[in-house]
């Protein structure tokens, strides 16, 4: 098998969209996507799900959104999930995603401040404290 050969130019692009997503990834941030990549996730869609969140950001030229990853959130029959915490308000925790679902919620939730409510399986953090 032949690999394909890759000009410099070709690597130039590969770096400047590599850089673009780790630039998602860190730094100071209105809005963090965070999307479950546990075994249960990756095996139900999750890498594909990150991805359309990632295009979607990266699409919008968006600078002040961050996209992560955690592990399972312990609710594996209800995956892909991700996570949507915005600056000052209550997380929602999103589930049963795809590709489409997850631009979805990038468009109406994280641009149009509103909740894609059939999507959402509920608002706020879990908590120990009694």
């Amino acid at each position: 098998m032949e690999l394909p050969k890759l000009s410099i130019e070709d690597l130039k692009k590969i770096k400047e969209r590599e850089m673009a997503r780790m630039t998602l990834r860190e730094g100071e941030h209105r809005a963090k996507i965070v999307v479950h990549m546990g075994t249960c996730g990756i095996a139900a869609g999750a890498r594909k799900v990150m991805e359309a969140f990632l295009e979607a950001v990266t699409e919008s030229g968006a600078r002040d959104v961050v996209v992560t990853q955690s592990g399972c959130a312990g609710l594996c029959n209800r995956e892909p999930m991700a996570t949507v915490e915005i600056v000052e308000k209550a997380p929602v925790k999103y589930v049963d995603l795809n590709p489409e679902k997850a631009k979805r919620i990038f468009q109406e939730h994280i641009q149009g401040g509103q909740v894609v409510e059939e999507y959402a399986l509920g608002r706020g953090s879990e908590s120990t404290a009694g």
